[in-house]
């Protein structure tokens, strides 16, 4: 049900945006000589949610082979990003983009155990499993624009990011209890829309943009005595919605 509400919020985002732009009267155009410019450059900030897509083994626990353990997210924890715009004026109405930058989040996922006969669920299993991260992220990206009117144009974009991981751990890290462990590179694609706002000195980008990591990005070694964790999970995926505005 979230991932559904956060695409109905990105269709609805995105239909309110443009039928704003295009509802302007005429008016005077502020000056986009940078715009034009073969190469331009400008600085990014964003808001992130960090969310993962987990597929469940349904493996009976040892300890109680009635029942199995569910992993879910249980919230989304907003995180920032910080990028360096390179921008690379391909033709009319396309762009190449390239973002390098870092971005930091975190995801709490429960535990959920479930009769395996009745599908009953129970109490939440133990703690939260708090897994951090802090990305350093490379996007290569095609923008695809609209007809500008007045001193707004809306936009489209797709691509690429490589992601690689900092925060991931080699060990299992037993003071905070936390024994769920990634790997640090992931490959992801990307997809998103936005507005661009000419303003007399600069212009300023608003975005909204998904992207799905292609990689099972949980390392399947389980944890000496707590083993459970990771055999709850078959495959997990890195899913992140980025909000972002560029000041170019």
């Amino acid at each position: 049900m979230r991932k559904k509400l956060l695409y109905i919020f990105f269709a609805g985002l995105i239909f309110l945006l443009n039928a704003n732009a295009f509802s302007q009267k005429q008016k005077p155009k502020n000056d986009s000589w940078y715009d034009d410019k073969r190469l331009h450059f400008g600085f990014s900030l964003g808001l992130n949610l960090m969310d993962f897509n987990i597929n469940p083994t349904k493996k009976l626990l040892d300890s109680d082979p009635a029942k199995y353990l569910l992993p879910e997210v249980s919230i989304l924890n907003p995180g920032i990003n910080i990028q360096i715009v390179t921008n690379l004026h391909l033709a009319k109405y396309f762009d190449l983009r390239f973002l390098p930058g870092v971005s930091f989040g975190q995801r709490n996922i429960r535990f959920y155990e479930e009769d395996a006969a009745t599908g009953k669920f129970f109490s939440t299993y133990n703690e939260k499993q708090r897994v951090e991260s802090s990305f350093l992220e490379f996007p290569l990206l095609l923008k695809y624009k609209g007809m500008r009117l007045n001193n707004v144009r809306p936009y489209v974009i797709g691509g690429i990011n490589y992601r690689y991981d900092l925060a991931g751990k080699k060990e299992y890290d037993e003071e905070k209890q936390i024994w769920l462990r990634l790997r640090r590179s992931d490959l992801y694609y990307e997809a998103g829309a936005g507005l661009d706002f000419y303003l007399r000195y600069f212009k300023l980008s608003v975005e909204l943009k998904m992207s799905n990591g292609i990689r099972d990005v949980l390392v399947h070694e389980p944890a000496g005595g707590h083993g459970e964790f990771v055999n709850a999970i078959d495959r997990m995926h890195s899913q992140i919605w980025v909000l972002s505005f560029h000041f170019e």
